[in-house]
């Protein structure tokens, strides 16, 4: 008897009712996200501005390593270079320094005080110049210092190779050549002409 009156009843929610509550409750919630990622973009923009001072002492020949940019999203972070970049915890107020390796994500600093987070951004740029100078000066000797150090050999030239047997004995051939050649002329000549030859002979 009651399965038959519950049956008989209209139910108090429809579908489409129901659709639309969980669309408002979308709106909200996309409302509410939005307005963290709005806040969470203000606060970065803040801290990139207390950065401008640092980068602008980074010498010229080194600024490519840095690829600093506010990045928005549904995370916004702000980059520092290509493995390295800022953002904000899940309650909105604590910066994040956060750097990407080869073993994983580790936390480099972590803070609700800019000037903290601006301090860590300052030490971890040096330690990237630093880094960059030792492995220039590993690669090798810069070229100015390497012409200003005379070289051992401009001081002490290498004496000529002697001529190898081959060559020697090269040279030689075509004199013994033109001496049996010259001794078989003067036969052929005595032979041919020998009145002459008995004429230049002393008697």
């Amino acid at each position: 008897m009651d399965d038959e009156r519950l049956r008989g009843e209209t139910p108090s929610l429809s579908l489409r009712e129901a659709i639309r509550a969980a669309r408002m409750e979308a709106a909200e919630r996309s409302g509410v996200i939005v307005e963290l990622r709005d806040a969470t973009l203000a606060r970065l923009s803040m801290l990139n501005e207390l950065l401008d001072p640092v980068f602008a002492q980074v010498p010229l020949e080194h600024v490519d390593l840095f690829d600093r940019g506010l990045m928005p999203g549904e995370i916004p972070r702000l980059f520092i270079d290509m493995v390295a970049h800022v953002t904000l915890a899940r309650d909105r107020r604590t910066y994040r320094f956060l750097q990407d390796t080869r073993s994983g994500r580790h936390v480099l600093a972590e803070s609700t005080n800019p000037n903290d987070i601006v301090d860590a951004v300052t030490r971890y740029i040096a330690r990237r110049l630093i880094a960059r100078e030792q492995a220039m000066v590993s690669v090798g000797t810069p070229p100015e210092i390497e012409a200003a150090v005379p070289h051992p050999a401009a001081h002490h030239p290498v004496a000529a190779p002697p001529a190898p047997a081959e060559a020697r004995r090269g040279s030689a051939l075509p004199f013994l050549l033109g001496l049996v050649l010259g001794a078989l002329a003067m036969a052929a000549f005595a032979t041919l002409y020998p009145e002459i030859i008995d004429r230049l002979l002393p008697p």
